[in-house]
């Protein structure tokens, strides 16, 4: 039960029924609500402000945290409240922070990875190709699980560690970016000069594929904005 109430409440927060600086209500009033104990309450309080959605206060009770300070890559957190609490900052950040990391990622890949890393890369690649051009979707977990694969194949563990925490926000940029693409073919042709690159142990050719990658991707995000721009105003995509 306390795990349906924590979820409940993360959503009535993230709603804006719960709005932030605001203060929930009284544990009384939640016990009498979900038809359960202070102590079930009090623990489930205690779950949503280890993922900085709410904070507590002796004698003043709990507020909703700003949503800058929700831990918005904890994989339960998106789980509660579900990816629409993403939205194109959020992914603009998270393509900045790719932009810092990845090349560097690239480099060591070149050369640390192992021949399987270079064949899983290929296979995930040939995912790709095989997704194109009507499962969106399937092109972009397969992206999602290359870029995945080139982390591990840095052998750096806090990189690959990154990568999983990352993992869902990363599949989400992937779905915009793809959706709004104007070039697939630009992508798997990055892509498998990355691949390339590896089997070369070439660090510049691997970093110059990513960067690559990454404009595109840039690209194809400001795209996706326009576009959800243009959805929103109704207007007329074609101008």
């Amino acid at each position: 039960m306390q795990k349906q109430i924590v979820a409940a409440l993360a959503r009535e927060i993230a709603s804006g029924r719960f709005a932030p600086l605001s203060t929930l209500p009284r544990e009384s009033d939640l016990c009498g609500e979900f038809g359960v104990s202070r102590t079930v309450i009090r623990e489930a309080l205690k779950v949503l402000e280890s993922k900085g959605l709410v904070r507590g206060r002796p004698r003043v009770g709990t507020f909703v945290r700003d949503r800058s300070e929700w831990h918005i890559l904890d994989p339960d957190l998106v789980g509660w409240i579900g990816a629409d609490v993403v939205d194109f900052e959020f992914l603009e950040s998270l393509l900045e922070a790719r932009k810092a990391i990845e090349p560097v990622v690239a480099e060591l890949a070149a050369e640390r990875s192992t021949a399987q890393d270079v064949a899983d890369l290929d296979l995930h690649w040939q995912r790709m190709v095989a997704a194109l051009p009507d499962d969106l979707p399937a092109f972009a977990e397969a992206d999602v699980a290359f870029h995945t694969t080139l982390f591990r194949a840095s052998r750096n563990p806090v990189f690959t560690q990154l990568s999983g925490v990352i993992h869902w926000a990363m599949k989400k940029l992937f779905e915009t970016e793809s959706a709004a693409a104007t070039s697939h073919e630009e992508a798997l042709s990055l892509h498998h000069a990355v691949i390339e690159a590896l089997r070369l142990r070439d660090k510049k050719a691997a970093r110059r594929a990513i960067d690559g990658v990454l404009a595109g991707a840039e690209r194809d995000l400001r795209a996706a904005r326009q576009q959800a721009r243009i959805a929103k105003a109704g207007l007329d995509p074609r101008g």
